[in-house]
């Protein structure tokens, strides 16, 4: 997990092969600029960064789901709620689970784990479009080799 630059997942775990669910894994930093000013002396991970890392989490299976031929861009949180702190240096499991599609949205509840109990979950919408012209495409395919993410499975050679 790098919060700095927002890469908030370090592994895609495992990807239903409905590709309705995936799991993800982010490991908090032991230090990081954010911790500086959330809170001195006391760090904690800001739980807007806790959203994006579950928005980022059903990112990967949106772009699995579309083959990477189509983007999603988070449009809208729902109940979110942060039910604990969470604490450099530990692991945070992140789920998402599809309960939605058409139009060109997704719909999805996500949670995030600390060993095994809830700390955090959202409902969670994003429009899916084409990729932007530029270069964000081939930047997104470099993530997903540093993430472990199976592109052979969903891409088209």
């Amino acid at each position: 997990m790098r919060p700095e630059v927002f890469r908030m997942i370090d592994k895609v775990v495992s990807i239903d092969p409905s590709l309705n669910k995936i799991h993800c894994q982010g490991m908090v930093p032991e230090e990081s600029s954010i911790f500086e000013g959330h809170f001195p002396g006391y760090p904690i991970m800001p739980g807007v960064l806790l959203i994006e890392a579950m928005a980022q989490s059903t990112g990967w299976l949106v772009l699995a789901r579309n083959r990477f031929e189509r983007m999603p861009f988070l449009a809208t949180v729902k109940e979110a709620k942060l039910r604990t702190f969470v604490l450099p240096g530990q692991n945070l499991d992140l789920h998402s689970e599809i309960m939605h599609e058409g139009s060109g949205f997704v719909v999805a509840k996500t949670h995030a784990m600390l060993e095994g109990k809830p700390i955090c979950g959202a409902e969670l919408t994003f429009r899916v479009l084409p990729w932007p012209e530029g270069r964000m495409k081939p930047v997104v395919m470099k993530v997903a080799e540093l993430v472990s993410f199976p592109l052979k499975d969903f891409v088209d050679a």
